[in-house]
């Protein structure tokens, strides 16, 4: 047997992810409770020495799956998280394998499917002008040449909204994060795709502003079908490699 399989590779913690486990344990430990509000970005970016750059993706993310929120005029707070779901939950954030991003695409697909279903049945007025409103943001950004990918992330957690389960939208927002930030570091979604899913984005609201439950449906499926090929060549990739590798030794 050779003993370099023995041998793991050495992984460098990013600043954010240590940010992210200190929080953890505070939390676990019950120094930090639901409700406590936490020091200013200034503040934690002087205490950890590291720059507020880094405090500031830590806590996003960490908003992104509801562990902590901002509230207007009174800073960023603990949410209500049992101890144990936290602790699988931050697991989850920080020990996701590359192989894994096929099946987070897949688990995204599932459920936005469905939220576009229930979205047409259930949706209010006000779901669709929260939509709508999300919809011309992503659109502003399009036109002027910025990032889409949060502008996105924030139209679809609306249908989420507008499909009045919460577990639904709950289940997007711990698997979405990790697909958005895979997107940004490979440019997936570079190029013409934010002009071209911008037409796909306003089929998909125009079905669910006409309850329409099976075409918002097949909408939202065609919208991410790109995505979902993309993830299956990343994973067919990853597994030649895994493959090549494993003759080589």
């Amino acid at each position: 047997m050779d003993l370099l399989n023995n041998f793991r590779e050495i992984v460098i913690e990013k600043p954010g992810d240590k940010i992210i486990k200190q929080i953890k344990e505070l939390i676990s430990s019950g120094q930090l409770k639901p409700g406590d509000k936490l020091p200013s970005e200034r503040m934690l970016s002087e205490r950890f020495g590291v720059g507020r750059t880094y405090v500031r993706d830590a806590i996003r993310k960490l908003e992104f799956y509801g562990i902590l929120k901002t509230l207007p005029q009174s800073g960023t707070v603990v949410a209500g998280f049992g101890i144990a779901a936290l602790e699988g939950l931050i697991s989850d954030v920080l020990e996701l394998e590359g192989n894994d991003f096929h099946a987070l695409v897949e688990t995204r697909v599932l459920l936005e499917v469905n939220s576009a279903r229930f979205a047409a049945m259930r949706r209010s007025n006000q779901d669709i002008v929260s939509i709508a409103n999300a919809l011309t943001d992503y659109e502003n950004a399009v036109s002027a040449g910025k990032d889409t990918v949060e502008c996105d992330l924030l139209f679809h957690l609306k249908i989420a909204e507008a499909s009045k389960n919460p577990v639904l939208k709950s289940l997007m927002l711990i698997v979405t994060p990790d697909i958005l930030t895979y997107f940004k570091e490979n440019n997936v979604c570079g190029g013409e795709r934010p002009v071209s899913a911008l037409d796909e984005h306003y089929q998909i609201l125009d079905f669910i502003e006409k309850r329409s439950p099976d075409e918002a449906a097949d909408a939202m499926r065609h919208h991410l079908s790109d995505i979902l090929n993309f993830s299956v060549k990343n994973n067919k990739t990853n597994d030649e490699s895994d493959d090549a590798e494993k003759k080589v030794s």
